[in-house]
């Protein structure tokens, strides 16, 4: 849902870069959990939180000076999955998405979706494969089948797009 990229002040804040849809979609949950990709996490209830600028700021316990809130940089915000909305048909939370093989029509398979990006106009996924990094642009003419149970995308992307 977030990391936290810096502290803020010196009063213990943290600057916060959502990967919500809205800015403002993480100061929605009460508390979040906190930690790094492989763990170990924890849960912290937000004592207040703003959106400032292109980020969000916020207040965590335990977290009263600059250096403090300096410990906490590049932890990743969670929620509760039970506690997020439910999606639309055709509609998908990243982190199901990342992990998943992209295989284009022809069955060729391209990769593995390792992170996704926002240009503003649409999603790109990262796709990371033998001929290293593809982008490619999560919009219907790209995006033919999105398969979770099969853990795959199906696309409309050549090959030698990757050359």
């Amino acid at each position: 849902m977030g990391r936290i990229a810096a502290a803020h002040g010196i009063r213990g804040l943290v600057k916060i870069q959502p990967f919500t849809e809205y800015l403002d979609s993480l100061l929605d949950y009460e508390s979040w959990w906190i930690g790094h990709e492989h763990g170990p996490w924890r849960e912290v209830k937000v004592e207040q939180g703003e959106a400032h600028n292109k980020t969000l700021v916020a207040q965590l316990p335990d977290c009263p000076d600059r250096t403090a809130a300096e410990k906490l940089k590049g932890m990743l915000i969670a929620v509760p999955r039970s506690s997020l909305p439910k999606q639309d048909k055709d509609e998908y939370y990243w982190s199901d998405l990342i992990g998943l093989a992209v295989v284009n029509e022809a069955g060729v398979t391209l990769g593995t979706v390792t992170s996704l990006l926002e240009t503003g106009a649409n999603e790109v996924l990262s796709v990371q494969g033998d001929s290293g990094e593809t982008l490619i642009p999560f919009v219907a003419s790209a995006i033919k089948q999105v398969d979770l149970k099969n853990k795959t995308i199906r696309v409309n992307w050549a090959a030698d797009y990757l050359r």
